[in-house]
């Protein structure tokens, strides 16, 4: 069987905007190699829950996220929205460059509910396609 990516929903959005900053060194390498396997093809499995990001995060315990009272929570809301935005469901097969063809027409609906009040913003907003995407389509409504 061929190897995949596991990816969570909101990470097939997120991921987009990542710059190599994260919560140790581990995790930053960790995300780098995932990162580099999606944009060489490597096949990306949807998957609920926990995904390959996931299992170096210092906040993963028993298959939840404790990084707030609130994360995993919200975080499953986040995973459902960007599978519903993507038209893509747990357990479809994508590669890395249909969803980076699909985010700019779904971004201004994610960041309207999920950037805004994000702790990782501050990162997304050192990318340039995350500027651009939020000063063509939102500067009034954001």
């Amino acid at each position: 069987m061929q190897s995949s990516i596991k990816f969570r929903g909101h990470h097939l959005i997120c991921l987009h905007f990542f710059k190599g900053e994260g919560y140790s060194r581990e995790f930053i390498e960790n995300l780098q190699k995932i990162l580099k396997r999606a944009g060489h093809g490597e096949e990306i499995e949807v998957c609920s829950g926990p995904d390959e990001v996931c299992r170096i995060c210092p906040y993963l315990k028993e298959e939840k996220c404790l990084y707030d009272k609130d994360a995993e929570t919200e975080i499953r809301k986040m995973d459902r929205m960007a599978l519903q935005l993507l038209s893509l469901n747990t357990d479809d097969r994508v590669t890395w460059t249909h969803i980076k063809e699909k985010v700019p027409e779904i971004f201004i609906q994610w960041a309207r509910e999920f950037c805004k009040d994000c702790d990782w913003r501050w990162v997304c907003e050192k990318d340039i396609q995350f500027r651009e995407f939020l000063d063509e389509k939102t500067k009034s409504k954001f």
